[in-house]
């Protein structure tokens, strides 16, 4: 949520951030409908004054035995007119409300511009593509032969686009899931297994909903969501506090499974496991104060890198566009890894600074001095590990001739199998 004193005290400077994500069109109306609420307060307030005190000199007048119709008329043409002006107040309250919930963040001055994941910019090239003599498969030709992914059986069971993975894929995902966590922890985000069900306020204070309601799977009933990042609950666990400026930084370290709808994806990205409706995610977020948000989203990306480089995977980092960002980021960095059976770069794991936007949705403030004044934290996310789509790029990057997979080293300490697929 924008702050809306920000947008009425400088609205040249909100429309053009906003210009810039295609949204400036909505400032205009936002403001005429916060004026005629300014001016309709003060207004209401004068009439319930007025009517309190017409009421007050008829019971004066009674008293003493006197009539008092003028009086009586004016209570009763009074409150007919405050409840034409709090009908037009709700009414406007209402629209101002939608409409700012539609605003996306102000993305930050040094955020690429352009529309498209096409106009992103390629920020750095990290380590050798692999050079094979032989035509790389992908991780279904890999796996094939060992059946270690269930495609068919899954879709008899759940639909198209769920998979089961069996045997080393197994060990392969809770190896990458604990090694991910311990490596975290050691960098002080506090691990956390939340909740995948979440209630419509988590998911609006994020910024998923109102936008990205037919991507989320939704339990009518239980009017309960099912989410498609630990950052929903995650970024739920400090809402409506206020925390001391000493408590901060708070970092956590949230794995979950998630879940989305994945509407619109078709192509070769519904292959396999790239693109799938459930999938487990280490999922990093973090509050903090405000001036110390753009080091911590440097902190974030370069937590990704060093996964990345471990893992011997290689990748590049892209600087996302504004107009891609969507709705709370500021700004946003992807790392994307080298899949060979592509040859191209994909996406496996993005970091976000969110800046204000929504710690105001959900009322997530600290002191920067004891008995001061609260203000907005600042939150940022990005992910640790994309299980799946990490596992296609491991498989597809560490394959030998023979068929077989070269575990990185790391995770053969975190208990996976030295090698795969043999």
């Amino acid at each position: 949520m924008l702050d809306l004193k920000l947008i009425r005290s400088e609205p040249e400077r909100v429309r053009a951030a906003l210009a810039r994500r295609g949204a400036a069109d909505r400032i205009d109306d936002l403001l005429e409908l916060d004026r005629r609420r300014r001016e309709l307060l003060p207004g209401i307030e004068g009439a319930r004054s007025e009517r309190k005190a017409a009421s007050e000199r008829i019971g004066e007048a009674k008293k003493q035995g006197l009539e008092a119709d003028e009086e009586v008329a004016r209570v009763r043409d009074l409150k007919a007119e405050i409840e034409t002006l709090e009908n037009e107040l709700e009414g406007i309250e209402g629209e101002l409300e939608v409409l700012a919930a539609a605003l996306p963040n102000i993305p930050e001055d040094d955020a690429p511009d352009g529309m498209t994941e096409e106009d992103a910019v390629v920020v750095r090239e990290v380590g050798a593509q692999p050079s094979f003599g032989f035509e790389p498969r992908d991780h279904i030709e890999l796996t094939e032969p060992s059946g270690l992914i269930e495609m068919e059986q899954a879709a008899k069971t759940s639909g198209s686009r769920f998979a089961y993975l069996k045997g080393d894929l197994v060990l392969l995902e809770l190896a990458l899931v604990r090694w991910a966590i311990g490596l975290l922890a050691e960098a002080g985000f506090e691990p956390v297994a939340p909740p995948v069900l979440v209630r419509e306020e988590a998911l609006f204070g994020t910024g998923f909903l109102p936008g990205d309601r037919d991507q989320i799977y939704e339990i009518e009933k239980d009017e309960l969501f099912l989410v498609g990042t630990a950052e929903v609950p995650l970024a739920s666990l400090q809402a409506g506090q206020i925390l001391e400026a000493d408590e901060l930084p708070i970092r956590y370290a949230g794995f979950s499974t998630c879940f989305r709808r994945e509407a619109g994806a078709a192509g070769r990205d519904t292959r396999g496991i790239f693109r799938v409706h459930q999938f487990d995610k280490v999922e990093m977020f973090s509050f903090v104060t405000p001036d110390r948000a753009r080091d911590e989203h440097e902190r974030i990306l370069a937590i990704e890198e060093r996964m990345l480089t471990e893992l011997g995977l290689p990748y590049r980092v892209v600087d996302v566009a504004v107009g891609d960002l969507g709705g709370s980021a500021a700004r946003k960095f992807d790392c994307e890894a080298w899949i060979p059976s592509q040859g191209r770069y994909r996406e496996l794991t993005s970091c976000s600074n969110t800046t204000d936007f929504q710690a105001r949705r959900l009322g997530c403030r600290f002191r920067p001095e004891p008995g001061g004044q609260p203000e907005f934290l600042n939150t940022l996310n990005g992910t640790a590990i994309a299980v799946g789509r990490t596992i296609i790029a491991i498989l597809e990057n560490h394959q030998r001739e023979d068929g077989s997979v070269a575990i990185p080293e790391v995770l053969q300490e975190a208990g996976a199998p030295a090698t795969m697929l043999s």
